[in-house]
């Protein structure tokens, strides 16, 4: 999905010292290729190799190239380039930006920008910047906890009890990430990432109690602000009609911004110790990514019992 210049300046202004010199009008146009492009062969005017929806980026050689020329060759490139169909504009290095070029960014609605950090950072950090822009996400409601160093998911209606099940864990030592509003990002094909609204975040809902700040409740070590999430476990009523799986040999899994997460379905009834269990199940599921899996290794070992030695 493309985003919009407006979005990116409110992202990197800050960390890239940016500031908004002219084109105003043009920061509705859309960012729609990660990619970047240094302006080059563009900006002499002989020329036209900008490509549409991507960031120009000039630096220093492209500044002193520029102010070499005769004044109205400079009016000429100047409405050359930023006719373009470029996205937008940021300069880069120690030279001040030409005022012909503020003119012409405004002429044509195409938001310049100027950050004081070099090219070739500035390539770095923009493309950085990007990549955290255009990640496909999605929210979701639950309990992302990190237990064990395993990032865990706790999802269920309303009142099942994930934020009781939360808070006991954190009193075991374990941290947590968000509770109620998770927002899932995807990083490369196989990671999702998950981290808590800005304005919620270390804060959980506990009935009976209200809102509680975990951080300040019980210090910076039992929260944490961003974790991968490698196992989903649903929690749901107890249901004497479902048929649940007893040995745990199947392979549940749900999918979220096309990644396969390993998902666990755990029924809940009163007496079942649901912090516990979670704990155990996380235990399980670091012997299972070892290599080790217990149930199988049960199965297997009643096989051969029962079939018995071969015959001589």
């Amino acid at each position: 999905m493309p985003i919009t210049v407006d979005r990116f300046l409110q992202a990197c202004a800050a960390p890239l010292g940016m500031r908004l010199l002219a084109g105003a009008d043009g920061l509705t146009r859309e960012i729609t290729e990660q990619r970047i492009q240094k302006a080059g062969l563009a900006l002499t005017g002989e020329v036209q190799s900008t490509h549409e929806g991507r960031i120009q980026v000039l630096g220093d050689t492209e500044i002193t190239y520029f102010e070499i020329q005769p004044p109205e060759r400079q009016a000429a490139i100047a409405d050359v380039f930023f006719s373009g169909p470029m996205a937008c504009v940021v300069v880069g290095g120690a030279f001040p930006v030409p005022g012909i070029f503020l003119t012409a960014a405004a002429r044509h609605a195409v938001p310049l920008f100027s950050s004081p950090l070099s090219t070739g950072q500035l390539f770095e950090d923009i493309l950085k910047h990007l990549a955290l822009l255009f990640a496909e996400m999605t929210t979701v409601h639950g309990v992302l906890m990190d237990i064990m160093g395993v990032g865990v998911l706790l999802m269920g209606r309303s009142g099942i009890g994930k934020s009781e099940c939360a808070l006991d864990l954190i009193l075991r030592g374990h941290r947590i990430v968000a509770d109620d509003i998770i927002h899932l990002e995807k990083r490369g094909p196989g990671t999702i990432l998950g981290k808590g609204s800005d304005v919620t975040r270390h804060h959980m809902e506990v009935r009976g109690l209200g809102i509680i700040n975990i951080r300040d409740l019980f210090g910076l070590s039992a929260i944490t602000d961003l974790k991968k999430v490698e196992v989903i476990i649903q929690i749901e009523e107890w249901d004497p009609a479902k048929e649940y799986d007893r040995l745990g040999l199947e392979d549940r899994r749900s999918a979220y911004l096309g990644v396969s997460i390993p998902t666990l379905l755990i029924p809940v009834s009163p007496g079942r110790n649901l912090a516990t269990i979670v704990e155990v199940a996380v235990r399980n599921h670091i012997l299972k990514a070892q290599g080790v899996h217990s149930a199988r290794e049960l199965v297997e070992r009643q096989t051969r019992r029962t079939e018995g030695p071969p015959p001589r």
